[in-house]
């Protein structure tokens, strides 16, 4: 019989505030640690070898002080690599970050620098992966992304000439509006770039916008046909992106009436959403 052990913490929360020189940060960090040396506690019941989730815990925060960086790609490396050199028993281990809103709000002059908004439901993410080597923690794969965009179109976009039997009622749908709901994640061809360390690093908020400014210039003619020109032309644009990945739900809304001068009133969409993905990589 064979095994494969996986254990750690997840929705550990922080807030980093003050600081000389430093920019305020707050994100969501999940810890999953990978190795045989905890299989005693799994057989035996004997926990010697397993450090505890919350002390996971109260090293992230720990970790969250001493970290000075602002990109949640390198708060991920920092924080595994600390994690890795502290503790040996951990073969291997993947840390997660997900950005908590710190926008800035309205102050006397322009933005605040000190009053923020938390209430953006569209967030940064990044993951990186790390084992132990002989020379140290050895960065293995990295992944930056956005996700909970959900943005409606309102002309440009359609649904036709598909194929139909008789469990088809869906009519076609020229220049529809369309909602989505989309994901994206990215992967660098320098692992160095992954972990902010590199010159090629994409900062995340750019590349959001960027996709929003595709999806507002191209007409499509369904998601699929979206998303692949999304990524095509990312991929075209930045040449230090290796794969770039959607998960696409359709959340488009049902025409429910018309009015005059060709308004049209559309109902929030039955919570049944087509679901769509797809990776490129050069």
């Amino acid at each position: 019989m064979s095994t494969v052990i996986s254990y750690g913490k997840s929705h550990v929360v922080f807030f980093r505030l003050g600081g000389d020189g430093v920019a305020p940060l707050a994100a969501a960090v999940d810890v999953d640690v990978f190795g045989e040396r905890f299989i005693s506690a799994y057989t035996k019941g004997d926990n010697r070898e397993v450090v505890a989730t919350d002390t996971m815990k109260n090293f992230v925060y720990a970790m969250a002080a001493e970290y000075t960086g602002r990109t949640l790609l390198g708060l991920c490396a920092f924080f595994g690599r600390k994690l890795l050199a502290t503790y040996p028993v951990m073969e291997a281990l993947q840390v997660s970050a997900r950005e908590v809103p710190l926008d800035a709000a309205s102050g006397e002059r322009g933005p605040s620098d000190v009053l923020f908004r938390l209430t953006r439901g569209d967030v940064a993410v990044a993951e990186v992966s790390l084992q132990a080597g002989s020379s140290g923690p050895e960065i293995t794969r990295a992944r930056s992304g956005w996700e909970g965009m959900v943005l409606l179109k309102t002309t440009g976009s359609s649904f036709a000439s598909f194929a139909r039997d008789d469990y088809t009622t869906l009519p076609d749908l020229v220049d529809r509006p369309l909602t989505i709901r989309l994901d994206a994640h990215w992967r660098y061809g320098d692992l160095r770039d992954g972990v902010a360390e590199g010159p090629g690093l994409l900062g995340p908020r750019a590349l959001k916008e960027e996709i929003e400014r595709i999806f507002h210039d191209f007409n499509s003619r369904s998601i699929q046909h979206l998303v692949h020109e999304i990524g095509t032309r990312l991929l075209a644009a930045h040449h230090q992106l290796a794969e770039i990945e959607f998960a696409a739900e359709n959340r488009t809304p049902d025409h429910v009436r018309d009015g005059a001068a060709g308004v049209k009133v559309f109902a929030e969409p039955r919570a049944t959403f087509g679901k769509i993905g797809l990776v490129l990589r050069r």
